[in-house]
């Protein structure tokens, strides 16, 4: 695969090391994700801080066991980095692109990365809304958030992107421009986004029911869906049963013990 390398100068300027690849792939920093072939880091360079996805390499074991579920492999941090440029040409908020890298040519062993800005004091909607079914928040500030994302949505899958992690969590806001009363959501760990993906086919239809998941335990009304789905793209009744259906599946699946214990173990190991 041909080598790719884009790093400013000015970031440049602050790495040491036998080259500038090299040393983005050494950085360490504060771990948010590390799991076998991968690691989220946040670093501070010279006054800024960012964050930097460094890819280490899947493996044959894990593209062949893609392959064989019929899911596309991700072999690199480039996913991301097309996945900001796709958002930025549609005019969807995400995290500023910095640099990005990728050296190799073995599909299961190639050193990727991707560094983007820190957008400073965040809240993701996942927080936002977790008190919701016991502290129900203003009506007016509700509707235009599920208009919001319901409109994001929207824009997304019409430019034939789907997430593939489109949780609560993966929804974000500036704390101050919340504070302003201003609702400016982010799109944000875009590294298993596809493109070329259509509007009502199952990817898209698996986003939404990813969604529906994460939002089941915040006290949503049929008034507040209906409104989301007005503010949606026009889909057929069997698309909304089975994201239905698929979202009742990743509830049970969420809330079983064997993925808690998953989930308390992959914490564990960053902290």
């Amino acid at each position: 695969m041909k080598k790719i390398l884009h790093i400013p100068v000015s970031i440049r300027s602050w790495l040491t090391g036998k080259g500038p690849f090299s040393a983005v792939m050494h950085l360490e920093g504060k771990a948010f994700r590390d799991v076998k072939g991968r690691k989220t880091i946040q670093v501070r360079l010279g006054e800024h801080s960012y964050f930097v996805k460094q890819h280490f390499g899947v493996g044959w074991g894990e593209i062949f066991k893609n392959l064989l579920s019929f899911k596309v492999p991700i072999l690199s941090a480039m996913t991301e980095v097309y996945a900001i440029q796709a958002l930025n040409a549609v005019g969807i908020p995400t995290t500023p692109l910095v640099a990005y890298g990728r050296h190799g040519w073995n599909p299961a062993k190639l050193q990727s990365f991707v560094m983007t800005e820190d957008l400073g004091d965040i809240v993701s909607l996942e927080e936002l809304c977790a008190d919701w079914l016991a502290n129900p928040p203003d009506d007016t500030f509700k509707q235009k958030l599920i208009v919001s994302v319901a409109e994001l949505a929207a824009k997304l899958h019409q430019a034939g992107l789907c997430h593939r992690d489109f949780y609560l969590c993966h929804f974000v806001m500036k704390r101050a421009e919340l504070e302003a009363g201003e609702i400016k959501l982010y799109l944000i760990d875009l590294h298993r986004m596809l493109q070329q993906q259509s509007v009502s086919g199952n990817t898209v239809m698996k986003d939404i029911a990813g969604l529906y998941f994460s939002a089941m335990d915040c006290g949503l009304t049929p008034a507040d869906i209906d409104l989301f789905k007005q503010h949606y793209l026009p889909q057929s009744d069997a698309f909304w049963q089975q994201v239905c259906e698929r979202a009742e599946k990743l509830h049970d699946k969420f809330n079983s013990d064997k993925f808690q214990k998953r989930l308390a173990q992959e914490k564990s190991a960053i902290q």
